[in-house]
This record gives C-alpha cells, structure tokens and sequence, in this order.
C-alpha cells in the first residue's frame, strides 16, 4: 500500500497550474498525470486529449500500455510484446462522443460520483488548489472526490472504499495542462506496431474466455459506453 503522505507530497510538488482560457474556436486539448494505489498495484497514468480523441500511457507492474481512443477504434498497444488490437467501440460510446463532444473525455469519474447523490461535506487545497470534497455511500462502497472550484471541475483526487473486501483505492491527479499543440498522429498507433482490428462483438466473446489472452481495458466507458 502507497503511503498517504507520499502521495501527498508528491501531489504539492508535480501540480502543474497551466489550466488557461481556452481559445475561441479553437479544439479543446488537456493533459493529465495519475497516481493509483492503495489496496491496489500503482498505477501511473498520463492523459493527453483533443477533442473527444485520447491517447493514455499506462504503467502496470513495470509492464507498459498505450491506448488510444480515437473515431470508431478503441486500440491497446503492447509495446513489449511487440502487439496491438484495435477494437470496435459500440454505439453508445460513439453516441457519447456526439452527446459530449465538448467535455473532456477522460477522468470524469468525480461526475459520476455527483451524479450518483454525491454531497459536498466541505472544502479543502488538494495540490495547492481549492477544491471542492464530495462524498457518496450505500451498503456496498463508500467514495470521496475532491474537484476543483473553478468552472473546469477537474477531479484532483478519488477514494473508493469497498466495504465487501475491505479495499481501499485512491487516485491522486498530480498534474494538470490545457491548450497544448498536438497533431492528430498522436492519436495514431503508427506502424511500427501491426495492428489487429476486431468487431465489439468479437471481443466481447473472447473476453467471456478465461484462458484467452486480453489486453487490459482502463477507461470502460469510452469503449463500452455508459449504461
């Protein structure tokens, strides 16, 4: 388990405060950096968008992912393993990007919380910014999100507690950047990866598979859609 304090303090010293206006007309583009651990293997993440479109590079027990969301594909590269499957996304996560095409595509889970009947219970500086704690619980989980006051709501940090295991999840967003230059081949998996496209369908049967070798898939909604 991560310590709190090491978290903390990691947290105060990487936040990044180069949340800007926006420029009119022009396409909305952010850049996050997570932390999770806890009851949990860590896990650091970093975020770059524009647009609805995502690119994420993931690091899990020293093994590294990139995925990339991006039209109708939902793609995963090894690079370790020298591979990549773009998936199909189903339709109601492309009706997402249509419904939301002006919201940030990742890290939303904060408004899932409120959405949920999360309370705000006060007010707190996580990373040196006044943030917003909110809190929602039922017989099974409790959680907590800390957003930001300001009109960009950015999530700064989450606490999930599962009361069936007794596991506690934390991610802390440790840095934060808006209006950054980036052409839409960083949205591409490129070449140098040969890349295995499949219908939703397909995976979905091969998810049900227990001795099927699958890539991870860490932001559920962009590919599954919301319920």
């Amino acid at each position: 388990m991560i310590p709190i304090r090491l978290l903390n303090l990691f947290a105060v010293a990487c936040l990044a405060t180069l949340v800007a206006p926006g420029v009119a007309g022009a396409i909305d583009s952010w850049y996050a950096a997570r932390i999770t651990g806890g009851d949990t293997p860590l896990r650091v993440e970093h975020f770059w968008s524009k647009g609805r479109k995502v690119r994420m590079e993931t690091v899990i027990r020293a093994q590294p992912f990139v995925t990339i969301v991006n039209g109708e594909y939902y793609t995963v590269l090894d690079p370790v393993r020298n591979r990549a499957i773009a998936i199909r996304r189903h339709p109601s996560a492309l009706k997402l990007d249509r419904e939301q095409k002006e919201k940030r595509p990742f890290a939303r889970e904060a408004d899932r919380l409120i959405e949920e009947g999360a309370e705000q219970v006060g007010s707190e500086k996580i990373g040196g910014r006044a943030s917003r704690h909110y809190r929602v619980s039922n017989r099974l989980a409790s959680s907590e999100a800390w957003v930001t006051e300001d009109e960009h709501r950015l999530p700064m940090r989450v606490i999930r507690y599962d009361r069936t295991s007794g596991a506690t999840r934390r991610e802390d967003f440790v840095d934060w950047a808006r209006d950054l230059d980036l052409p839409d081949t960083y949205f591409e998996p490129g070449s140098q990866i040969a890349v295995e496209r499949v219908e939703y369908e397909d995976y979905a049967k091969r998810a049900e598979d227990p001795e099927a070798e699958l890539v991870p898939v860490l932001m559920k909604e962009l590919l599954h859609g919301r319920d």
